[in-house]
């Protein structure tokens, strides 16, 4: 059997699923993310899920997409919004777990597969997909190509700045998207969970993401953003009016005009889809 053991690893829920190699989802299990300082138990908890989805079938492949930051193909992982696991030895773990060759990746990165492969970006060959949810992240296609960086994390729209001097940040720095715009940022500005927020942070949210966005259209020359995650489709119409607004504010530059925003289309599939992709592309 072809299909792909897709793992998505986020700061909020686990999830696994089964992925045939045309993309469909036709099974997922998930678990919230635990709240434990316990690496073991971490992986644990990911394992058991692991273990009900290979109880169904044979794989052909794994393919993961983990919060980062990580080292080259996900031999160690370090995700910000999971602190139990630092450096921890990803591959190595889910290799010896499953005996299926692993490949890994940031989960933004394997999101923006999904997109290109059969979501919003389908056709396209320079944009950039991105998600806004617990953290914030990004993948980049340029010419085709999803651009890795030298240590495998290009794309970490997170970590500009588009605050200055602003909300600290579990990076180090300051004012930073992922520091003003998560999920988990929204809620420790307002107190509340961030599907609460009002229409003045849902502006707001939407403004800083698209001024993010400018950043890299005007020094890649990209056309698109897709944008996946709780808070980007939680919030919806007004959030991406904001963005698409801010976006068109800043990309004045010729080759830079007409750049859009779009949500993602492949709504909460995406993430193991794109784990699927990553595995896929190891396969070709």
């Amino acid at each position: 059997m072809d299909d792909a053991l897709a793992v998505d690893i986020g700061g909020t829920k686990l999830a696994v699923g089964r992925v045939t190699k045309d993309g469909q989802l036709v099974d997922r299990w998930q678990c919230p993310t635990p709240k434990t300082s316990d690496a073991d138990q971490l992986f644990s908890a990911l394992s058991g899920l692991i273990d009900q989805a290979m109880a169904t079938g044979p794989f052909a492949i794994c393919g993961v997409g983990s919060g980062g930051p990580m080292t080259p193909g996900g031999e160690t992982v370090s995700p910000l919004n999971i602190g139990a696991w630092r450096d921890f030895p990803l591959r190595r773990r889910l290799e010896d777990h499953t005996g299926l060759a692993v490949a890994i990746d940031n989960d933004a990165k394997a999101l923006a597969r999904a997109e290109g492969w059969l979501g919003a970006a389908r056709g396209e060959a320079n944009f950039i997909g991105m998600v806004v949810s617990t953290g914030v992240g990004g993948g980049i296609f340029v010419d085709g190509r999803l651009l890795d960086g030298a240590l495998a994390n290009a794309g970490h729209i997170g970590h500009v700045m588009v605050v200055e001097d602003g909300r600290p940040c579990v990076c180090g720095a300051r004012g930073c998207l992922e520091a003003e715009a998560s999920g988990t940022a929204i809620g420790a500005i307002t107190g509340r969970p961030a599907a609460e927020a009002d229409a003045d942070m849902i502006a707001r949210t939407g403004t800083l993401v698209g001024r993010a966005v400018s950043m890299a259209v005007n020094l890649l020359d990209l056309r698109l953003a897709t944008i996946a995650g709780s808070v980007a489709l939680g919030y919806g119409d007004p959030f991406f009016a904001a963005a698409q607004a801010e976006l068109d504010r800043l990309s004045t530059i010729v080759y830079a005009k007409g750049a859009r925003v779009v949500p993602a289309g492949l709504d909460d599939q995406a993430p193991l889809i794109g784990a699927a992709a990553v595995g896929y592309a190891v396969m070709r």
